[in-house]
Parts: structure tokens; sequence; C-alpha cells
């Protein structure tokens, strides 16, 4: 990690989910039994000093962690407790529980591009896994994704746009959240997202950010991938075949006009509305949302 191979954020997440599947993580259930919490924490902060000490670098603080920690404990332990039973008595009342992942279907650890990927499953059943909520009593599965593509960090990514990249950097926009990198930039990818669509059981899709391409002449959606003379239309399961694809684009017109006011689906230019129709058609789910703009209001209902 140390070379940042793989594009991590650097922010201690891989050392987390080690820590979980070795079974020596600290969980937030200990925090309800101060001495037998410090007495885990000692033990991680003695191991973790031999290997820092073994790379070179300065040790941690037991003293001054378990001090941080018990301070936070104080704040967090009334919010403590079985969170299975919690949301299966709040399901039993109907209540509407919304469950939202972080990152992208590419980025899961079982079915992402491997190894350029996150620790955990960022995909529809890391909320079961997640929560303890079965997946029978998953509802409406809704895929939120922009009407381009975009990858923080490493790995295969067929139809990245330099041009595009730039574009919409110089507008201020997509640069990462934690890290602030900019983010790689390409034309809306068909091949990935319908596969995303298989794997999450998506069955409503939430396009965003289609104000980003308001300026331009020309679109371009990835229809299909080229590998050798082979045409592929999912993704290929080896990391080598994948870094070797090349994008096969439909080419769409653009509708170079402001769409940042716009609050009603049936008033976007009539371009624009025949390309969200395209990508919905091309990754085989319904189209409920669609988005100009980061504010609440910017977002319209697609009836």
């Amino acid at each position: 990690m140390g070379k940042n191979r793989i594009g991590t954020t650097k922010r201690g997440i891989g050392p987390c989910y080690g820590d979980k599947v070795e079974r020596v993580g600290l969980r937030a259930g200990d925090l309800l039994d101060p001495a037998s919490f410090l007495e885990k924490l000692r033990s991680r902060v003695t191991e973790n000093n031999r290997l820092l000490k073994s790379w070179g670098a300065p040790p941690v603080s037991f003293a001054q962690i378990s001090k941080e920690t018990l301070k936070a404990a104080r704040v967090l332990r009334p919010f403590i407790q079985n969170t299975v039973v919690f949301l299966h008595e709040a399901m039993r009342r109907d209540r509407e529980i919304l469950f939202e992942g972080a990152q992208g279907t590419f980025l899961d650890l079982d079915h992402g591009t491997y190894p350029y990927v996150t620790s955990s499953n960022t995909t529809s059943g890391g909320a079961c896994t997640g929560t303890g909520v079965p997946p029978n009593q998953m509802g409406r599965i809704l895929g939120v994704m922009k009407a381009y593509t975009t990858r923080v960090g490493e790995g295969p990514f067929p139809s990245e746009s330099e041009p595009l990249s730039r574009m919409l950097h110089g507008m201020g926009r997509e640069f990462g959240s934690t890290t602030g990198r900019a983010r790689r930039c390409g034309w809306f990818d068909a091949v990935a997202t319908r596969y995303a669509v298989m794997v999450n059981g998506i069955n409503g899709l939430a396009i965003t950010n289609l104000d980003g391409l308001d300026t331009l002449e020309t679109l371009r959606v990835c229809v299909a991938y080229r590998s050798g003379t082979r045409t592929l239309h999912v993704p290929p399961s080896g990391l080598r075949d994948f870094l070797r694809c090349k994008p096969v684009y439909l080419e769409m017109p653009g509708w170079k006009k402001d769409t940042s006011g716009i609050r009603e689906y049936g008033r976007l230019p009539a371009r624009a509305r025949a390309y969200l129709k395209k990508i919905a058609e091309l990754t085989g789910a319904r189209l409920d949302l669609v988005s100009v703009g980061p504010a609440r209001e910017q977002t319209i209902t697609v009836v």
C-alpha cells in the first residue's frame, strides 16, 4: 500500500477490514465495557507498534488513543445497541428504511475490478450483510449514476476521455470527496452499468449531473467493448482482459442548452430526453430520477 499501487485513499479502511477478518478488530459494543475494551486496545496497540517499528515508523501512544476513544465512548454509548433487532422492530411497525451505499459497483471487493477495489461490499447485497435485514425485505433498489462515467484511483476504464475530464475539472466538478483528487472522467459506459444493474438488482435509475453535458455538440455512449477480434457486451472477468478493452461508441447529438434551471422532465430539451431514454434502454432499468445540479430542487421526478 505504501506506493499507493491501487489508488487507495490511505485513510485506514484496508487495515480496519484486515483486523475484522483476522478476528482482532475492536467493535462498537466493546465500548460498553471500558475495562475489557482497554485490554483489547492495549493488545492491538502493542502489536501494531511492532509492525510500525519494523517499517521504521514512529509508534502510536496507547495513553493518547485510549483517552480519545473513551471520551468518544461517553457520547456514543447511549446509541450502541443490537441494530438488527432495532431494524426488525422498525419493519414490524411498517417504518420506511433507507440504506445508502457508498462508492460504486466496480469498487466492490468481490464483484469489482479486483485488486483495484475498496475493502467492503459496495453492491446492494452489502446492505443485507451489513445490517441483518434479509434480502426478501428489500424493496426498491435505486441505482444512482452520473450522465457520464467517473472513477477515482487506478483500474480499468475503457470509456475514459481526457478532453471530457479537462472540461469537467475546469467546471469545478469531479474531485474526490475524501482526498480531493481529480476524478477520472469518461463517456457513459452502458456495458459497466448494465452489469451493475444485474449485480445489484436495480429496478430504477437516478441519473445525476446531466447539466455537466449541456455544452457538448456530440455525446458518446459506450455500448460494447472491443478486445482483439472479440466484441464484448459484459465486462471481462480477468483484469488483464479488462485493461485491454477498447470502447465501441454510439454517438448522439447534444442539446446545447442550459438545463440547470429546469424542474420538470417534460421541459428538458428533446435531445436530452432522448439521451436519457437511450442510456436507460441500454442498461435495462427504468428511469426514475434526473438531476441537473447539486441542490435538492434540481432533482426531477420522471413521470
